[in-house]
């Protein structure tokens, strides 16, 4: 069967969003010499290899292989753990092979996971080889002068010689629920930190997470398909209920062990970690209601911790990639929401301002921070679903990508490695900048999709919603109104509205079943203004009010039939979709419910609480904002519409219990719906074997929920 017979839910699946095949994870090396990264070897191969490009001065980059799975597993199938899978799940990293990396302070060595065991890469040479260490191995990371390389094992925190030698514990468990040097649930599922330990720059010692979820009720996840499997215990920290038990230790190599004091009662979170040569070990530790939070320095002598910033924020405060950090000279780098904006702050001085809406750090210089930033309120244009890379310092604001999209980059000893996408060509593009000029590009194998995303970008309503608009191939105005089918995501995290192409191919493909799509970020969703974000607060449900301003103002331009609107989503957008269409049945005509949360109760204590506060101190917010209670569906309206409910059975995440509450309180109040489990599916998108059928499956319930003909 040629590729071209191949559908395009397929190909999509197959390809992994057509992102199989493209250079990702980039690390350049502090002299400039070498670009670091991973990527498959065509783009329906899942197994990464670790990759460098070299840039001799005055010749010509070359590409080569440094590590290939399929040569150092002898061709055999590859092995995960439990721990390495529920990792891999919290990260959305649903490729094989090696999926992540780490190197040494001069990127001479680099460290990773595969099949359970630790390699080491020889980044020089090129050659690669296998530590004997007891399994399996979980992050394991070299120390900054190359000498050692610590990981996790069954929860113990260990460290070996780069040769092989001296494998030892610094920390092992002291009962069944403890484990040292990972990231508790919440930390890597909600707070961006997916790492558990942190190697001191002078590479004698550790700061080490000692995590300990004896205090998180428990949860089951069952394989209803095979009943002679045991169902999966998980530790599961709902709403209003206990957290794990996060302490920090500093831990040297001659087996000292320090504990790290802070107020963990009034501060339990330990948010990020940050320990360079610059400065003390960084801490930022947030309060549980996530109102405040501390910028704590650690003395690795004793464990003390002195305040060296303090937030307040009457709604929430914000984690970002990158920050906190010190800078070389010293000073605190934050990203802070000031002044109405979300700025990047420099010691006690904000550099930016509204102008910008800052979303991570990148790289800290000598001179300059470089960050990526979307238009802030009073940018001069919206420049709508774009985020660009930026040099600043105190002599001002530099953009240095150029063209619309969205681009993110890596920098060191002068050389920056910019990742963009645009809506003018698919996939991502990698191009190797040396003083802003452009030396190399690093290949991508990924496939090419076989339909182009026609998007038209533009802003709805009063509030200037940010949407995007795709149309059916071929679609002339003489054809008339189309039904419309909003496809949003809609909330925090997410942005759905992006100057980019392969993300809206979906949306193009049920675009070019004959309806006209759209996608609107409401409030909530992230990188416009921190006021809009934070609209959301204690009120979850006005996402709904939000697509409806939405496609209202869009249908006085496109050609949308208001007396056919569907709407689909997957786990906000889930919730997003089951809300329209029963509080508001008068717009909603038909939903496509993916994964939804539906009684917030359910969801986890760092998202739920950070938007809806304390269920025992708000039970009447939670009612409010949840799709059900134990009386039954929450505020539906009267009038019943048709509606498509789309979940795995072992997804540990929003666990199915959501969608089986759903369907029993449909059930009980005479409601019609459809149920679709997908056996073996965890929150990320089914297997390529299941994905053709399940949005075919899709199409055919829209188009009958809606009286189309097929």
């Amino acid at each position: 069967m040629t590729s071209q017979k191949i559908s395009f839910p397929r190909r999509h699946a197959r390809t992994m969003r057509f992102t199989l095949g493209a250079p990702r994870a980039f690390t350049v090396s502090p002299d400039g010499e070498r670009v670091i990264f991973l990527r498959s070897a065509s783009g329906t191969d899942r197994s990464g290899r670790l990759w460098v490009l070299d840039l001799p001065e005055g010749g010509s980059p070359k590409e080569r292989v440094v590590a290939d799975p399929e040569t150092l597993l002898g061709g055999s199938a590859e092995r995960l753990s439990p721990q390495e899978r529920a990792r891999r799940e919290r990260s959305r990293e649903g490729s094989s092979g090696i999926v992540g990396y780490a190197v040494d302070a001069a990127a001479e060595l680099a460290a990773f996971a595969l099949s359970g065991k630790v390699y080491v890469a020889e980044l020089r040479a090129g050659t690669a080889r296998a530590l004997p260490v007891p399994g399996p191995v979980i992050d394991p990371r070299p120390s900054p002068d190359g000498r050692h390389v610590a990981y996790v094992a069954k929860g113990a925190l260990r460290v070996v010689d780069v040769g092989g030698e001296g494998d030892r514990a610094l920390a092992e468990p002291e009962a069944e629920n403890v484990s040292y040097g990972l990231a508790e649930f919440v930390a890597a599922e909600e707070m961006q930190r997916s790492r558990g330990f942190w190697w001191s720059p002078e590479s004698d010692r550790l700061l080490v997470a000692r995590v300990d979820d004896s205090p998180v009720r428990r949860w089951w996840i069952a394989d209803p398909a095979n009943p002679d499997r045991r169902p999966t215990e998980v530790a599961y920290p709902a709403a209003g209920t206990p957290n794990a038990e996060v302490r920090l230790f500093v831990m040297g190599l001659d087996g000292t062990r320090t504990e790290v004091v802070w107020d963990r009662v009034r501060h339990p979170y330990l948010a990020q970690v940050h320990w360079s040569s610059a400065g003390a070990p960084l801490l930022l530790v947030q309060a549980r209601d996530q109102r405040s939070q501390l910028h704590l320095a650690v003395d690795p002598e004793t464990g003390a911790t002195r305040t060296v910033h303090a937030d307040e924020d009457p709604i929430w405060l914000e984690i970002f990639p990158g920050a906190p950090a010190w800078a070389p000279d010293g000073r605190l780098v934050r990203i802070a929401d000031e002044g109405g904006a979300r700025v990047l702050a420099v010691g006690d001085r904000p550099l930016t301002g509204a102008r910008l809406q800052v979303r991570a750090v990148l790289d800290i210089g000598e001179s300059d921070v470089l960050v990526a930033a979307s238009a802030g309120e009073e940018a001069a244009e919206p420049e709508i679903g774009e985020t660009h890379v930026y040099r600043v310092n105190e002599l001002g604001v530099e953009r240095i990508s150029e063209e619309a999209g969205v681009h993110s980059a890596v920098r060191a000893g002068g050389v920056t490695v910019l990742v963009s996408q645009s809506l003018q060509w698919p996939g991502t593009r990698a191009e190797v900048l040396r003083d802003g000029r452009r030396v190399a590009t690093v290949a991508s194998f990924a496939e090419q999709p076989t339909l182009t995303a026609r998007v038209r970008l533009t802003e709805g309503g009063a509030r200037r919603i940010p949407c995007a608009v795709l149309l059916p191939e071929g679609y002339q105005d003489s054809d008339g109104p189309l039904p419309v089918l909003m496809d949003p995501y809609g909330g925090p995290h997410g942005r759905r509205v992006l100057a980019a192409h392969n993300p809206h191919l979906t949306s193009q493909w049920f675009a070019d079943q004959g309806f006209a799509v759209v996608v609107a970020d409401g409030r909530g969703t992230p990188g416009r203004s921190p006021a809009w974000e934070k609209a959301v607060k204690d009120n979850l449900v006005l996402t709904v009010d939000d697509q409806v301003e939405a496609l209202h103002a869009l249908a006085e331009t496109f050609p949308l039939d208001l007396g056919k609107v569907a709407i689909r989503g997957w786990s906000f957008g889930g919730y997003l979709s089951a809300l329209a269409v029963l509080r508001r049945p008068d717009v909603f005509h038909a939903a496509v419910v993916g994964a939804p949360v539906t009684d917030q109760r359910l969801y986890d204590t760092h998202y739920t609480e950070r938007y809806l506060g304390d269920p025992a101190e708000q039970p009447e917010v939670y009612a409010r904002n949840s799709v059900l209670t134990d009386d039954g569906l929450s505020g539906a309206a009267e009038q019943v519409r048709p509606m498509m409910i789309i979940h795995g059975l072992a997804d540990d995440n929003v666990v199915v219990a959501h969608s089986l509450r759903l369907s029993s309180a449909l059930l009980a109040a005479g409601r019609p719906h459809e149920v679709l489990p997908l056996s073996g599916v965890t929150h990320m998108t089914p297997q390529e074997q299941v994905a053709e059928n399940l949005l075919l499956l899709q199409v055919d319930f829209l188009k009958r929920s809606l009286g189309l003909r097929n």
